[in-house]
């Protein structure tokens, strides 16, 4: 038992060594990274932003204006290219996509939403302004007749239910209801 117990704790204790040192090596690998993007920053800045000069001259001043502002705009033109690039680029993909399921012969199916219409709006909808039937639909439903019951012709045979107690009441009453039962 005792050699068992030694043996457990080696290996909890190698455990605990072996995660130390991966986490030393995985700290030290995240500041490599990230001291390499700070470089690779740097260097673009460095190259497609250099330091700025502030003339003394108001004239200077609006020719660095104007340069600004044209790089400005070139920058901004070649994002507009890149960007109608990309969707011209997508649009062909989704193109494509739709031939190739049209080839396989499986249809893509396009979602779907749920529209609330009544049936007189589908109706409208489906058959334009030809559509002059007010669809009630309650009005379609067929009038169905209660039967009576033996239980419903029984209390309108019993009537007012004061006149049966006053007729039952006292010696009289009693001698009725007696005979009536058997």
């Amino acid at each position: 038992m005792g050699d068992l117990q030694k043996r457990n704790r080696a290996i909890t204790a190698r455990r605990q060594h072996l995660k130390s040192v991966m986490l030393q090596i995985a700290a030290t690998e995240l500041e490599k990274e990230e001291s390499r993007r700070e470089s690779e920053k740097q260097n673009y800045l460095s190259e497609h932003c250099p330091p700025l000069h502030m003339p003394g001259s108001t004239a200077e001043l609006q020719e660095l204006c104007k340069q600004l502002h044209a790089k400005v705009d070139a920058a901004e033109e070649e994002k507009y290219d890149m960007e109608v690039k990309v969707q011209k680029s997508t649009k062909e993909l989704e193109d494509m996509n739709q031939k190739l399921f049209d080839l396989r012969g499986k249809f893509k199916r396009p979602p779907l939403r749920r529209v609330r219409m009544s049936a007189d709006a589908m109706l409208k909808a489906l058959l334009g302004s030809k559509h002059k039937v007010c669809m009630d639909l309650r009005a379609n439903l067929k009038q169905v007749k209660k039967e009576d019951t033996e239980k419903e012709r029984d209390l309108r045979d019993v009537g007012d239910w004061r006149k049966n107690i006053e007729e039952k009441s006292g010696m009289e009453g009693r001698k009725k209801m007696f005979e009536s039962e058997s």
